[in-house]
């Protein structure tokens, strides 16, 4: 029977069996007591597969996100273990590790839960105070940063996830991200109120902060247990290198990660790009591509380089100025008629000196309404490499009001 019990196949079908039981109806008891039956211990991996199982299988996603909650605590005594054995054993102890920063963000999270907004938020309902009133909506205000350690975990985390083949729990945990920053929205907007229900908007912290706790565990117990086996340490540098972006959440900003023995010219995390790719800084292009991407912009772009030279113009299908390939090669100065050229010239002059950085004209022509913006393009010193000008037509955006949020 151990031989069975250890298959994993066989593990990941008893693990999938104890789920369905949970979306059938069953209690967390009953499913706990078949869990205990069957297995010692569980890893973070195997409620993957599990999971990933019933996703493929039909069961709908929303349903899978709505009782991942219950399989978080089905499995919490045995995933527990697992997580701390695996933080130390894989170095994300270490401050500067992007597991280390996410602990170190989610203690500071449950600390303005547990110390500012539950006793602001039973000490207004008790009293009404003003003042306790006032220290609730400061905490959620501070709450409100979580979006950027679930935006790190989405943009960051989640894509090396889905290349290890771990797609499952992204989408999963994802969309509850989703319902943690609403939550806490309708939350903050009810507290926001001039006379609020006092016991609704207790109902509503509660709902918030409960879901913000249940995701600490999961990511904790569940998420980086899986992440720490899968992951090269390259790739957690990619991920740290690619924090600051984002910024961080209650925490300053962490120190540099840095890659123990790494080789030099170690590979791109991101895979080698193709061959004949243009390879830029954040991706690579076949030129079909770039030239598609280019002319598929709502708006017409014109690169004039430091030498004044016309060096590029898209073509978009419905441009607000023809440009021929014959510009290509031609002193800006050459492209317009004489009477603006000193307007052209003053706006080089400036963007060479450093004087200015853009410029911006708006004019009416045949019913649009063009919106003609220059920009000076620098290097990473500052150093000025050229000029590059952006028209739009702007007629069909100042007609929009209301909102979409649906697809026609």
């Amino acid at each position: 029977m151990s031989e069975i019990i250890n298959n994993r196949e066989y593990r990941k079908q008893a693990i999938k069996e104890i789920l369905m039981d949970l979306h059938d109806g069953k209690s967390l008891e009953e499913a706990r007591a078949k869990f205990s039956k069957t297995f010692s211990g569980v890893a973070s991996t195997e409620i993957a597969a599990a999971e990933a199982a019933l996703i493929a299988e039909g069961v709908p996603l929303e349903e899978v996100q709505r009782l991942c909650d219950v399989h978080a605590a089905l499995f919490s005594d045995s995933l527990e273990a697992a997580e701390t054995a695996l933080v130390a054993e894989g170095g994300a102890d270490s401050p500067g590790h992007p597991v280390h920063t996410l602990r170190l963000e989610n203690r500071a999270i449950e600390k303005v839960v547990e110390m500012r907004a539950k006793p602001a938020m039973e000490a207004w309902i008790a009293t009404g105070d003003e003042k306790a009133k006032k220290e609730l909506k400061d905490a959620l205000a501070a709450l409100a940063n979580i979006k950027q350690h679930y935006q790190r975990k989405e943009n960051l985390i989640f894509p090396f996830m889905e290349q290890h083949d771990i797609t499952a729990p992204p989408k999963v945990m994802w969309g509850v991200d989703d319902e943690i920053r609403a939550a806490l929205a309708d939350a903050a907007g009810m507290a926001s109120e001039e006379n609020p229900d006092r016991q609704k908007v207790a109902d509503a912290v509660r709902a918030a902060t409960d879901k913000i706790n249940e995701m600490i565990f999961k990511e904790e117990n569940i998420m980086i247990p899986m992440v720490l086996e899968a992951f090269s340490p390259s790739e957690w540098k990619h991920i740290a290198d690619d924090s600051d972006e984002i910024g961080y959440c209650l925490i300053g900003p962490p120190p540099a990660f840095r890659l123990a023995n790494a080789p030099s010219g170690a590979a791109d995390p991101m895979g080698k790009p193709d061959a004949g790719s243009i390879v830029l800084p954040t991706g690579a292009f076949q030129v079909n591509e770039l030239v598609g991407m280019l002319n598929t912009l709502p708006f017409d772009i014109t690169f004039v380089d430091k030498n004044d030279t016309v060096k590029y113009f898209s073509q978009g299908e419905e441009r607000i100025f023809p440009r021929t390939k014959t510009v290509i090669g031609r002193q800006v100065t050459n492209c317009h008629p004489p009477a603006s050229v000193h307007i052209v010239e003053g706006i080089v002059a400036d963007f060479k000196s450093g004087r200015k950085t853009h410029e911006d004209f708006w004019i009416s022509m045949g019913g649009k309404y063009v919106y003609i913006r220059y920009f000076a393009v620098r290097d990473e010193n500052g150093e000025y490499l050229g000029t590059l000008e952006v028209t739009q037509n702007i007629a069909p955006i100042q007609d929009i009001a209301g909102e979409k949020r649906l697809v026609e």
